[in-house]
């Protein structure tokens, strides 16, 4: 039971704060006249929030099984990087092309 408590929280968790942030970011790449490669952005938002789950969030859940550790710390500098790397490309491209 607690494991489809958990699973609920997880998809909570992505779709309404995705779903915030997504609007957001569509809102700054209007801003800047991005209407290409958009869907870049949120994959990146997609992996900070699984950064974050994993780092931070799952500790605080209802699942207390095993296989609940944080994410090394050179992973999660690669995933962070990679994605405010995302974030930028789109508003990178469109000045370029």
């Amino acid at each position: 039971m607690r494991f489809i408590l958990e699973l609920a929280r997880i998809i909570l968790i992505f779709g309404l704060l995705g779903a915030i942030f997504s609007s957001v970011l569509k809102y700054v790449y209007q801003s800047f006249g991005v209407i290409q490669y958009e869907w870049l952005g949120y994959i990146a938002i997609l992996l900070l929030l699984f950064v974050a789950y994993r780092n931070k969030w799952q500790f605080s859940g209802w699942y207390k099984g095993k296989g609940r550790e944080k994410l090394p710390q050179s992973i999660t500098n690669l995933l962070v990087s990679f994605s405010v790397a995302l974030l930028i490309v789109p508003s990178v491209f469109s000045y370029i092309l």
